[in-house]
């Protein structure tokens, strides 16, 4: 029986440019970028240290084309791929080999706190012209007396529901995903 093996790299760290999104020869889509990630840590005499690593990141086919529409320099993502190694000559005839990470995978994460709250005022505003349009529509409906009460009092009951779900919309932070 084969052994099995695992070639698997997981990133959480900002892009440091905008991707470059190219055709191979035979149409194929190839997007590469930038991430960089962070570690911080506090030395025995209780200094302050932080390291950066940089990483150079490949996406192909549909995914290289989405990640050209979506990516700018400076969000933050969460990447998935796998660690590939690659050796290339350089125009002056240097033998040079590269760390990749293929990507297979990615999530943007909304850094921008302008971003979010403009994102929920929208929504916001979406609720409102709905509800306008519902008072709208029962203004134009002509009311039958013969509606029984219980009817009546479900209708509030649901109306009310529906007011107090509008009201619990939280405003959520990216900052304060845990990961």
């Amino acid at each position: 029986m084969a052994s099995r093996s695992l070639n698997r790299v997981i990133l959480l760290g900002n892009l440091t440019r905008d991707p470059e999104l190219k055709y191979t020869p035979s149409g194929t889509p190839v997007c590469t970028f930038g991430v960089a990630t962070n570690r911080n840590w506090t030395t025995s005499d209780g200094q302050q240290k932080e390291e950066v690593q940089y990483h150079k990141i490949i996406a192909w086919q549909k995914l290289a084309e989405l990640c050209g529409k979506i990516l700018t320099k400076g969000k933050k993502v969460y990447l998935e791929g796998r660690l590939t190694y690659r050796n290339y000559t350089t125009k002056d005839g240097q033998q040079r080999s590269v760390a990749e990470i293929v990507l297979d995978d990615f999530i943007v994460f909304n850094s921008n706190k302008k971003s979010s709250e403009e994102t929920i005022k929208t929504n916001n505003q979406n609720n409102n012209k709905k509800a306008e349009n519902e008072k709208e529509i029962e203004e134009d409906v002509p009311i039958d007396d013969s509606t029984n009460s219980e009817e009546i009092k479900i209708e509030e009951d649901i109306q009310a529901n529906e007011e107090s779900d509008k009201t619990k919309e939280e405003k959520i932070n990216p900052d304060d995903i845990p990961f």
